[in-house]
């Protein structure tokens, strides 16, 4: 991960292709304006999906794993930082100021960037922004768009999965704590499925820790309370808890 000072704040990157973007290219307006939004998720918030121009590969790029994604099809996805629960009557998306290294935005990248290298299962990182006024800040974070994803809830929602895919989730999730890697918000629409591979997505406020069952099954008590919450909102969920089973017959075997 480099950074580089900008006008308002930092930008942090890793891969060449987006060495030379500004704070500007965080915000959406100008991709509408060239017309390289593809699409959009909306949650709480709005996350837009942009196509970036393709450069050909240099000497001088970052790192072989992290250099030009040379697909035509690659697309990013440009996520703004805003803030829930009570802070929000405060601030929408005013976080306070420490250390850019500190920021919620290349704290992630940071953590993307060394998961990702590591080959676990995540979004390809790509950069972050951070915009500095007084004591607060702003920020945004692109990351590599996974083609054709969907997450569980979007999949399950349609189809069910076999007790070999739910076994398999569990082996995956299984492998990130085994390494210490704690998601601090591990829930049914953070993970994607996309040709039968589980990938982890969100990691603000994700951090590597000692591997201890206490947060890692509260880690898994929070996914399944999500799953049934979402079984809640959609009685036709393809959720059970013989799939429940499954999956932590596969974290446990992992």
């Amino acid at each position: 991960m480099q950074i580089k000072s900008t006008p308002t704040g930092f930008i942090a990157w890793c891969c060449e292709q987006a060495a030379n973007l500004t704070p500007e290219d965080f915000k959406v307006t100008p991709w509408q304006e060239k017309g390289q939004v593809t699409g959009q998720s909306c949650g709480r918030y709005t996350t837009w999906f942009v196509k970036p121009e393709l450069l050909e590969k240099t000497e001088h790029s970052v790192k072989p794993e992290l250099s030009v994604n040379e697909h035509a099809d690659c697309e990013w996805v440009l996520r703004h930082y805003w803030r829930g629960g009570l802070a929000e009557k405060l601030s929408k998306d005013a976080y306070l100021y420490t250390g850019k290294l500190n920021t919620r935005a290349f704290a992630e990248l940071a953590l993307l960037e060394k998961l990702y290298q590591q080959g676990f299962a995540v979004p390809r990182p790509i950069a972050a922004n951070v915009e500095r006024f007084g004591l607060w800040y702003r920020a945004d974070i692109i990351i590599e768009r996974i083609a054709g994803a969907k997450d569980l809830v979007a999949h399950l929602s349609n189809e069910p999965m076999t007790d070999a895919q739910w076994q398999h989730l569990g082996a995956t999730i299984a492998k990130f704590h085994q390494h210490g890697v704690y998601h601090a918000d591990l829930n049914a629409k953070n993970i994607l499925l996309s040709a039968d591979k589980f990938y982890l997505i969100d990691f603000d406020r994700g951090e590597m820790r000692k591997p201890d069952n206490s947060w890692q099954q509260a880690n898994l008590a929070r996914l399944l309370r999500s799953f049934n919450k979402e079984l809640g909102k959609q009685p036709q969920l393809h959720f059970s808890e013989d799939n429940w089973q499954q999956l932590i017959r596969g974290y446990q075997s992992a």
